[in-house]
């Protein structure tokens, strides 16, 4: 066994502590990819109901008898990697042990009202003060400062006021969000993000930090493209259904049985599409040769396209595309997409053993980051309830027993 391979068996951040106080799904994505690469993630939860996702179904995973369980498909989604321990924060004695926990944790993630975890002893200065390298991660939906400060924000709420529900659905049809909770996901990544830069940092000097991120903010900070074309241009994007505001053609087109996606990149590519089509007059109209020329005259090009595409399956045109080098591929459902055969090749679906699930494992999606030398590791399925509260307690040398007389823990 190589230093490599004994130090960091678990993943390049083994040994790395980290006290997540989080719900919902913000947090608990930025821990359970913090868990994928080794740390030692213990999840926090309230005796008996515990994270607020369990109660979010249905699905739920089956027992043997295939009645629902308490571990929803909501709550696995971001919960793998970590261990349970149930603690009632609103008791004395369990704020004091959370404090006990924070002063041996390298990074504590947390996503309360500002000041609600103040009135506890649970805020950074007073955890900081005990623990000077803590790297303290704070998720609210607006950040610590500011009016919107005391509001309580969920990802609906941030898709709306954040500006891409403004730019996302038909042109004729109502604002959209994102399917899945993207404002939750994406502040997760800029957590995680985060949280590694003042560890660089807590390394160097010694020193922790609190880590201020705001789900608005971030929502904001990915309207990307679209919030730089008003920066620079002053107009107001609008939605515009699959289409692309600046390349074209880039969006979807019907074939004779279903829906498929071109995405040209540029005009060497829309002529080898022309061609492919036999439809060379396209590339060299006037209209169309380039680019700005293309986005200008969008919707006379699109409408030609259509009528070319209907012509074949999108069998196909995948093949015939795919054959000249024109980004194409077909519009997955979500089974399509995770069995894809790719997919599965790059670990798209993991199963974990669990002790309730009625097949004897259940299965999450696999993390996309391949590091050569010290890979991501799915060791713990997401946790029940309270799990590991006499595990971790013994390991960090706490009496179980009078805490839990204390009423402090479940």
């Amino acid at each position: 066994m190589t230093d490599l391979d004994r130090d960091f068996r678990d993943g390049p951040l083994t040994g790395l502590k980290v006290l997540d106080l989080s719900r919902i799904l913000a947090g608990p994505t930025a821990a359970q990819l913090l868990g994928d690469l080794g740390a030692d993630v213990i999840k926090i939860e309230r005796p008996g109901r515990g994270d607020d996702t369990r109660g979010w179904g249905p699905p739920f995973v089956k027992d043997a008898d295939g009645n629902d369980t308490r571990e929803s498909a909501y709550y696995l989604c971001a919960n793998r990697n970590k261990r349970s321990v149930a603690v009632d924060m609103a008791n004395p004695a369990g704020a004091a042990l959370l404090a006990d926990i924070a002063a041996r944790s390298d990074v504590v993630i947390e996503n309360f009202k500002v000041g609600d975890l103040k009135r506890r002893g649970l805020d950074y200065e007073t955890l900081a003060a005990r623990n000077p390298g803590l790297v303290y991660c704070s998720i609210t939906g607006f950040g610590q400062t500011g009016p919107y400060a005391p509001r309580a924000g969920y990802d609906f709420l941030i898709q709306g006021m954040g500006g891409i529900m403004s730019v996302t659905g038909d042109a004729e049809g109502q604002p959209t969000k994102v399917g899945v909770g993207i404002a939750d996901v994406m502040t997760g990544m800029y957590a995680v993000t985060s949280i590694l830069s003042a560890l660089r940092v807590r390394d160097a000097t010694g020193r922790g930090q609190q880590i201020d991120l705001a789900l608005f903010d971030t929502q904001i900070s990915w309207l990307i493209n679209q919030g730089l074309d008003y920066l620079t241009a002053g107009t107001t994007p609008v939605r515009r259904g699959n289409a692309h505001p600046t390349v074209v053609p880039y969006e979807t087109f019907p074939a004779s049985d279903g829906w498929f996606i071109i995405a040209v990149g540029n005009d060497g590519q829309f002529a080898k599409f022309a061609a492919a089509a036999g439809r060379e007059e396209l590339s060299a109209d006037p209209r169309f040769a380039t680019n700005p020329a293309r986005v200008v005259n969008h919707d006379a090009l699109i409408e030609i396209m259509r009528e070319i595409t209907r012509t074949r399956t999108m069998a196909e045109w995948m093949t015939l595309l795919t054959g000249v080098g024109v980004p194409v591929g077909p519009v997955n459902t979500i089974p399509d997409a995770i069995n894809d055969p790719h997919a599965l090749e790059r670990g798209s679906r993991v199963r974990q053993d669990h002790p309730v699930a009625g097949k004897g494992y259940v299965e999450t999606l696999g993390n996309p980051a391949k590091l050569s030398a010290t890979p991501v590791t799915y060791r713990r399925p997401p946790p029940m309830v309270g799990q590991h509260t006499d595990e971790v307690l013994a390991e960090l040398g706490f009496d179980v027993a009078a805490l839990r007389d204390k009423g402090a823990v479940g």
